[in-house]
């Protein structure tokens, strides 16, 4: 059986560098297809779709908001062509019953141990509309190696520089933060892979350069320093989510090859200024996750909180508005008190205003984004900072350092840009 499997297209944002990840979903699903099932990939970010191309079966792995038109139009083209199609994915999860209208089947939920089921009504012409197993995940001891195998590697490069793997070490989160739609897609349970399993996933990817996309390592303090602990024979370099504030939690990272964190500044507070320095005492670099227009921002405090992110040294800084995505407690408020103002999902990108905030205009917190990125870049602009990380990275490789606390002088560029989250916590 030819199965071709699709990542739909996705305008990248206005201050986003041209490069791109190799996509972590299609992997990680494409190990849960028997071995019978010949697996043709096609990135659209950097591969055009033959959409004559014979195929038995088309899959569409939809991770973002912004990818579900895209991923609409192309389900379309195949059906018209009498090819069935079947969507999967966070995103397809977050737009079920829109999807549905352009697939012949919607997978909703986690598919360890589910395909068999799937391919065998697929061969009898017996599709179902939906496999829903969104509230009945498979144990997580059942999830394998991701089939990277399946990537056109020499595509995923920036300038000759070769860009993370993505790997991820748990699914679910004991958090439930405003913006984020982890509790829906993934459970409030933390649910850790066995360690070892994890480690030796990375062991095996033929990368020093690992993005673990976990949506907090911080969430058990025995698992997180017993998982750092295994990590440190690879030596490998990684970036992640938030890292559990404890010396020791920190100082095991940093012996792991931690590099560089994405951590949220939501506040101007003591405790977010030591919070950043910790991670730079144990030569962990931060990029630090703003986001802007939340019911409690002024115009006044926007302003406020940039002047303090200068003061923090921040290593690098991402910017975006709330976004209403849906199963959000965000988007349930919003749209109970008639806030949200789009419903075009092209215009769901995290840098675009889509409802209107409490305290100013649509228009004003779209200024006052641009306002954030010019004011942190000001002196020195993102291009600038990247090409130094970079030049950093491939410098702290050659020399086959780890590193040891206090050693500031890594901390790596946004290399998980592309990867669109829908929030961060501390």
């Amino acid at each position: 059986m030819k199965f071709k499997l699709i990542y739909p297209r996705w305008a990248k944002l206005d201050r986003q560098t041209e490069f791109h990840l190799p996509p972590h979903g299609p992997v990680v699903f494409a190990a849960t297809l028997p071995e019978y099932v010949d697996i043709d990939f096609v990135d659209e970010n950097l591969e055009e779709i033959d959409f004559d191309d014979p195929v038995d079966f088309v899959g569409i792995s939809m991770m973002l908001t912004v990818q579900v038109k895209r991923g609409w139009e192309i389900a379309d083209t195949y059906r018209k062509k009498g090819i069935k199609v079947i969507f999967g994915g966070i995103a397809t999860m977050l737009h079920a019953e829109e999807t549905m209208a352009h697939a012949d089947a919607v997978f909703l939920g986690e598919a360890e141990g589910r395909m068999e089921q799937v391919l065998a009504d697929f061969r009898r012409n017996d599709l179902q509309p939906s496999y829903d197993f969104i509230d009945n995940r498979p144990d997580i001891a059942l999830v394998g190696p991701a089939r990277r195998d399946i990537l056109n590697r020499r595509l995923y490069n920036y300038k000759g520089v070769q860009m993370v793997d993505l790997v991820h070490a748990s699914r679910g989160c004991r958090f439930n933060c405003y913006p984020c739609a982890v509790s829906y897609l993934g459970g409030r349970a933390f649910r850790p892979r066995p360690i070892e399993t994890a480690v030796a996933e990375m062991a095996g990817i033929d990368n020093n350069r690992l993005f673990i996309v976990d949506n907090s390592l911080a969430q058990d303090t025995k698992w997180e320093m017993d998982l750092f602990r295994e990590m440190i024979p690879l030596k490998k370099h990684w970036c992640s989510h938030p890292i559990e504030d404890k010396p020791e939690v920190l100082d095991l990272a940093a012996q792991a090859g931690a590099w560089y964190v994405y951590q949220a500044v939501f506040d101007t507070s003591d405790y977010i200024r030591e919070r950043i320095k910790r991670y730079h005492d144990h030569g962990i670099g931060v990029e630090g996750t703003i986001l802007l227009g939340l019911d409690s921002h002024t115009e006044d405090y926007i302003k406020e909180l940039i002047d303090f992110l200068l003061e923090i040294e921040l290593d690098l800084a991402e910017f975006t508005v709330l976004t209403p995505f849906p199963h959000t407690k965000a988007y349930t408020q919003l749209n109970q008190q008639h806030r949200i103002l789009s419903r075009d999902w092209n215009d769901f990108s995290a840098d675009q205003v889509v409802y209107q905030p409490k305290n100013m205009s649509p228009e004003k917190l779209q200024e006052l984004l641009d306002y954030a990125w010019n004011t942190f870049y000001q002196d020195e602009p993102q291009s600038i900072k990247m090409a130094k990380l970079f030049k950093q990275v491939v410098k702290k490789e050659m020399e086959g350092d780890t590193f040891k606390p206090r050693d500031r002088s890594l901390s790596t560029q946004s290399f998980g840009r592309a990867v669109h989250r829908t929030d961060e916590h501390s």
